[in-house]
């Protein structure tokens, strides 16, 4: 299985976005992947996604409500095979 960390700023805009539809997507392909995201700073740890995000990605069919913002450990760097 691999496993992706997409990885912006304050996640809860675009790597929330982005790890939802690649999750869902990759469900879809039957491709085999953990998917996450994180952000490089620490102001939205605990957050939820942006409301604007959630609304988008549910227009779009994806899922997003539920995630919650955390920032980049170094751990991380040996999880996950691509960052």
């Amino acid at each position: 299985m691999t496993r992706i960390l997409f990885v912006c700023m304050g996640n809860i805009c675009r790597s929330p976005t982005v790890e939802a539809v690649a999750r869902t997507e990759c469900s879809r392909a039957r491709i085999a992947a953990h998917v996450e995201s994180a952000g490089t700073e620490d102001y939205h740890v605990g957050h939820d996604a942006d409301s604007r995000s959630i609304a988008t990605a549910v227009a779009h069919g994806y899922e997003l409500a539920a995630h919650r913002a955390r920032q980049v450990r170094g751990r991380d760097f040996t999880r996950f095979d691509h960052v």
